[in-house]
Parts: structure tokens; sequence; C-alpha cells
């Protein structure tokens, strides 16, 4: 039988008692972070208990900063508990003196109910959790962002090394875990099957928006004919948000959501979101509404990500507003492959990913703009 983290009632009930063998466990499923990154949970996990003295910190990253992912709140609202388990049961194995639920300010519904299931959970659990309100800001989901702003009060990323895993929370070992990966640990800890779905977020021109779970070898198109299928011809289809790829539809459709199967096609799902952009949207417009909202987003701690994101995200506009400049179009081109790699934190790498899938999947329309009325405002 599949397992599934919604659709079914949440309740508590007493944690399996599981050991350092459920990291063995999350090796063999293969499971990876559902936050963005993608990045082996195992390897996480390892690399935190071979550090641990029993001073370990778990945070359960509930941020979700992203504008057009829901999946994250969704969770934190429908199944709190199974979150709950995950984060227990981390911090159980990895020998943790602390749990701190890091959610969105913004997200007050699921922190509430998070708070509610916290409330029945036993004392010697309850007494592990303090609770911090994530600033609604793009970049404050980074795990790196994450710590600086539990020890620091900033919610920007740092340099690293140290990693969390080195030097974390109070200068503790920290594991920085999403909220559906937690949640996939309480799965695979209580029924010993790999995660089989994953959430995603349909966005734009679908009938019925919203958060679903897929299995993990469903189609983009799959996913989006059970949102209502789109109300009208796409033109392209957003995968991971915006630190994500354009994909023409006609590639898109029989992508399978799975990690392996999008990064041999050079994509990845990151947050989770399958946007649909129709046909009668302006994609230029699109893209420089969306570059201005990751310039803005910018942490200002590098002249790449600062400078060279609104440098970005200014010739990106002049395009929309005053139609085509070849002069423009080649800045764009060029200026991105300055820019990547040479950030203090991986936000410029993402917004340039994001521009490059459109100067790629746009080109035409990139190359024929003439000038009009920007249709949309991130």
């Amino acid at each position: 039988m599949m397992t599934r983290l919604l659709g079914t009632a949440d309740a508590m009930s007493p944690l399996p008692k599981v050991g350092s063998e459920i990291i063995e466990a999350i090796e063999r499923s293969r499971l990876v972070g559902r936050g963005g990154a993608g990045f082996p949970v195992a390897t996480k996990w390892r690399a935190v208990a071979q550090r641990s003295r029993g001073d370990a910190v778990i945070v359960v990253n509930g941020a979700e900063g992203e504008p057009q992912s829901k999946k994250d709140r969704v969770l934190m609202s429908e199944r709190p508990h199974l979150v709950l388990d995950g984060a227990f049961i981390a911090a159980r194995v990895l020998r943790a003196r602390a749990v701190i639920l890091y959610i969105g300010e913004r997200h007050d519904a699921a922190r509430n109910a998070m708070l509610r299931a916290l409330s029945a959970r036993p004392e010697s659990e309850r007494r592990l959790v303090t609770t911090s309100a994530a600033p609604a800001r793009y970049v404050a989901g980074a795990e790196a962002a994450a710590v600086h702003f539990l020890n620091e009060g900033i919610a920007t990323p740092t340099n690293v090394p140290p990693y969390p895993f080195e030097r974390g929370v109070g200068a503790a070992p920290t594991l920085v875990q999403n909220v559906e990966t937690l949640a996939h640990i309480a799965s695979l800890a209580r029924t010993g099957q790999a995660p089989q779905t994953t959430l995603v977020t349909l966005a734009g021109a679908v009938k019925r928006p919203g958060v679903l779970e897929v299995e993990a070898h469903a189609t983009i198109g799959d996913s989006v004919l059970r949102a209502g299928g789109a109300i009208e011809a796409p033109r392209a289809i957003l995968v991971g948000g915006y630190f994500g790829s354009w994909v023409e539809p006609e590639h898109a459709w029989n992508l399978p959501l799975d990690a392996d199967s999008l990064r041999r096609h050079g994509l990845g799902l990151g947050c989770g979101v399958i946007g649909v952009l129709p046909a009668s949207r302006c994609p230029v417009c699109d893209t420089a509404g969306i570059m201005r909202y990751l310039a803005g987003e910018s942490s200002a701690q590098c002249g790449p990500c600062f400078f060279g994101l609104r440098a970005l995200a200014d010739a990106c506009t002049r395009v929309a507003e005053r139609g085509t400049n070849p002069e423009d179009i080649k800045r764009l081109q060029r200026w991105a492959g300055e820019v990547r790699g040479r950030g203090a934190c991986r936000h410029p790498d993402g917004a340039v990913m994001f521009l490059s899938s459109s100067l790629h999947v746009f080109a035409q329309e990139f190359a024929a703009h003439r000038a009009h009325n920007m249709s949309r405002s991130a």
C-alpha cells in the first residue's frame, strides 16, 4: 500500500522505537531534501550524528519563502503530528538537546496547528521545543540563513564553512530539515516503506491551483491534469519555482517528477512548484517582474548579488517596457555568465538559472518584443 502524507487523519501516537538504523533506511530510500536544494538526507544526518555529543540542535524548517509555494504550510496545517514525529525521531537519533520550529511569520494557520499539536505531546518532548518566526524573505529558508537568524537575528546566509552540521545554532552541530522531509522520515519509520509520493504546488493557469500529493514517478502532465488541466494553452512550464527553470510544454508534459529523472534533464523540483504560464501572457514581462523581485530579495552581502541582480533586472525591465534592444539582450547573456558562481550564497545562482532558462525558452519573444505596459508584478 502506498503511504501518503496528506489525506488521512492526523493524530498523535507513540513514536516508533528507532535508533541509528533509521539513517541506513533513509539512505536506502534515497530520500533527498524537499526544501529546494535536494541534498541527500542520510548524508546530513550522518554528518550531525558524528559530531553530536548530546548537544545537537534540530531546526524544523517551515519558512517557505518561495512566493508560489504552499505545500509546507498545508502540510503543517493538516499533518502537524507527522512533522513533529519526524523532528522527534531526528532528536532521538542525533541526540539533540533542542528542537526549534522555524515557521514563516506570515503562516499563522500553520504555526497555530503546530503549536496545538505540540501541546498534546508528552512533556518530555515539549520541553525540547522552542519556536521562532522566520522573516518573510526569500532567502530566510536557506539553512545558513536560518542558523544566522537563530544565532544573531539576521536572516541572511553566511559564508561556509563552517557548515551548520559543524557549527550551527549556538555553535552546536545542527540539522536544518524541511518539514516535508521530516514527515517522510516519520512515515518511513512507521511503515518501513521508502517515500513514494511528493508534494507539489500547482500555480498559474490551471483550473484548481493548490497543493497536490502525487506519486514519485508521476509526470508534470499528470499533475496538471489532476489540478483540472490548463485553463488555456500553456506557453511554458516553470519547474521548481523562482530558482527553477522554464520548460517548453511539449518537453515538460511527460517528464517524471522524481529527482533522478529531472536531474537527467538538467532540472530539479526545488521547492515543488509547477507553474503553468498561459500563451496569453507576456513571458518577457513575467521574467522582468520575477527578476525585479529576486533582485529586491538580495541579502546585499556581495557585489554579484546586490549589483549584478539589480543590473540584470534593470536590463530585463528595459526590454519589457521599451521593446527589444539587441545590446540589452547581449548584456543579459554576458552578465548572467559573470554572476554565476560568484555570490556569497546561492541566491544569485538561482536567479541566474531562472533567467538563463527564460532567455533560452523565450528567445523568440525577447528578440521580437515590442514595448507595452508590463502585465505582471511579482
